[in-house]
């Protein structure tokens, strides 16, 4: 049986959409759908909580994605785990297809799975990682992975047709065992949104999982979702997780590169990017984002570094 978490701040509309599609494809495959509202101000959560299968808990705030997967997931002792965007929507087969796939004697030891993802155009969506770099990180922040795709921790240069071994899913269609989601103690909470998948996707493979593209399994998802609504924010948390994520899991000489170029470097490249768009708002916006990742940074590394120790990848 499947519990399919769904975390919502100010989804709108696409909340209900995503919560129809699963109480229509979900079939016998599904326990519960738990929603957890992020202290949403729209009244999308309200249009979901009559739903049958659907338990809707209301933070009061937004406590960030990581935390409210972590609550959704203690409201179900389901076999398996399916964390879901509120701008995704399941097709037909979509979750039997998973199923079959994790439940074979052949993938036992795939703790995390992960669907093809449809754009609005119809396209195939890029939503495989490699487990970041310093050298994925660096090339990002001066923009050379838009020239070599290689060199990022996306892997965009790929066409995501084929089912395949992976790194790290998306966290937009994040399919759990929940034996692994309970021997992880689930998200790493300190990430607020942005890179919890990452870190939880590494964290299994450190402890024998292996993460899967399951490409004949597909399913809808919108991109970008609600941080569309606050692009400065949603570069701020980005910018904030990389740097949790570096000084957490790389030596502490790797951390401080990816520090340097990310608070020097890359607010450069990317304002020379928006000009050469002829984009005000996106200068607007990445200064916007710099100027709250700079006032968080002194007590956000303290606190980063404090009780762990650095290890490489």
């Amino acid at each position: 049986m499947i519990s399919v978490v769904v975390v919502n701040w100010n989804a709108g509309p696409q909340l209900k959409t995503c919560i129809d599609s699963i109480t229509q494809f979900g079939g016998e495959l599904l326990d519960r759908i738990i929603v957890v509202d992020n202290g949403s101000v729209d009244g999308s959560e309200s249009a979901v909580e009559a739903v049958p299968h659907v338990t809707l808990i209301r933070a009061g705030k937004n406590q960030g994605f990581g935390k409210a997967c972590n609550l959704g997931a203690k409201e179900s002792d389901s076999d398996y785990l399916l964390f879901l965007n509120p701008d995704a929507a399941l097709f037909e087969r979509t979750l039997s297809k998973v199923v079959n796939f994790m439940q074979a004697p052949a993938n036992q030891e795939v703790g995390i799975c992960g669907a093809q993802l449809i754009e609005e155009s119809g396209k195939v969506s890029r939503s495989c990682a490699r487990f970041p770099s310093v050298t994925g990180f660096l090339a990002h922040a001066v923009g050379l992975d838009r020239i070599f795709p290689g060199l990022g921790n996306s892997m965009a240069e790929w066409d995501h047709l084929a089912d395949r071994k992976v790194d790290q899913v998306i966290g937009a269609f994040f399919f759990v065992r929940r034996r692994l989601f309970e021997q992880l103690q689930g998200f790493d909470e300190r990430f607020f949104v942005y890179f919890e998948e990452v870190d939880f996707s590494y964290r299994a493979r450190q402890a024998g999982w292996r993460s899967f593209y399951l490409a004949d399994a597909q399913a809808f998802h919108a991109g970008g979702g609600t941080s569309n609504q606050v692009k400065a924010r949603r570069l701020f948390y980005s910018l904030r997780s990389r740097l949790l994520y570096a000084f957490k899991l790389f030596s502490f000489p790797a951390a401080v590169a990816v520090l340097f170029t990310t608070l020097l470097i890359e607010p450069l490249a990317r304002s020379v990017l928006a000009v050469a768009r002829g984009s005000l708002p996106g200068i607007k916006e990445t200064w916007a984002g710099y100027l709250m990742l700079w006032a968080w940074l002194p007590r956000g590394l303290l606190i980063t570094r404090r009780g762990h120790s650095y290890r490489n990848l």
